[in-house]
């Protein structure tokens, strides 16, 4: 990162708000102060990158008990220093104060919380899980033609998350599309969000001008060693609310010759209370299709790539 001034947990800091766009105290405090018992370091060194501008706070919506909460994001200036670095994939988004304080901010705060919820998992299993390891909304193209006709040319999963796991001697590294629904969403409009990820998995990407069928590899295979597993993370509701949706989201995919078809598509449904609470390696997720009976976000057997040692 470009010379700033910062010390080196600053110079930490900046990517995690670059890359995740807004991001609560208490969530920075889970994610890279976990060993201390108040975030008062914390607090100062996004004090110090407030008075250099490189980064801004604004004001949760609802706060709870009363109390207001500051959710953090980085400035342009701030961007800029992070990009200079080169240490960082370079994202177009830029965070605004308005979209920092819009309702928007809930949805990108459950995100964190999903990603945050596996890092914390991660230290306990001693597995590679870090705050760098999940980036929202990529976008992954589903079908040729313009883009500019629609929407659904593309797959913008909510995060796209990737986990290494150490058990009985062996590194296995994971993918995961994250996509997180708080209670806001019509069933059926995940159900139709499924059904793209199904389509995403068969896509294979035609030449510019080719009348005729000529590609052969599937466009996700230039991303992916191996197709990723689809985790939706559900929150915003009681429990009998979500166990509804998850009844209603299965009866919908089984009824989807497209998400049937094929067998490449492994996708599961949990709660962030189940994840947070037990881990993504107790049984917590309940498979989309087939056997309803709750397993972990391995979705049962899969290929895996080996890391290496």
């Amino acid at each position: 990162m470009a010379r700033t001034g910062l010390s080196r947990f600053g110079q930490q800091l900046l990517p995690v708000l670059y890359q995740h766009r807004l991001l609560a105290t208490g969530q920075l405090h889970r994610l890279l102060t976990p060993h201390t018992a108040r975030p008062v370091y914390l607090l100062r060194q996004l004090g110090q990158l407030r008075e250099l501008g490189l980064a801004e706070s604004a004001d949760r919506r609802t706060s709870r008990m009363g109390r207001c909460e500051q959710l953090w994001y980085i400035t342009p200036l701030g961007c800029e220093v992070v990009e200079a670095g080169g240490e960082i994939q370079p994202r177009a988004y830029r965070i605004t104060p308005k979209a920092a304080a819009s309702p928007l901010q809930e949805h990108t705060l459950a995100v964190g919380d999903t990603g945050i919820a596996f890092c914390e998992w991660a230290r306990r299993y001693g597995d590679d899980c870090g705050p760098l390891d999940w980036e929202p909304e990529l976008a992954h193209r589903v079908r040729d033609g313009d883009s500019r006709l629609g929407d659904d040319a593309f797959l913008v999963p909510d995060a796209v998350l990737r986990y290494t796991r150490e058990q009985d001697g062996r590194r296995q590294m994971m993918t995961f599309f994250l996509e997180i629904d708080r209670a806001t969403m019509e069933v059926a409009r995940l159900g139709r969000k499924l059904s793209t990820y199904a389509r995403y998995g068969t896509y294979i990407p035609q030449p510019p001008g080719r009348r005729h069928r000529t590609g052969t590899r599937e466009a996700w295979r230039e991303r992916y060693p191996a197709f990723p597993r689809l985790l939706i993370v559900l929150s915003g509701a009681s429990d009998a609310v979500l166990e509804r949706r998850i009844d209603d989201l299965r009866a919908l995919a089984a009824a989807d010759s497209r998400i049937t078809a094929g067998g490449h598509l492994r996708a599961g449904v949990t709660t962030i209370g189940l994840l947070a609470e037990h881990g993504p390696f107790a049984p917590v997720v309940t498979p989309v299709l087939g056997d309803p009976k709750p397993t972990d976000v391995r979705l049962a057997a899969m290929s895996e790539v080996p890391a290496g040692r």
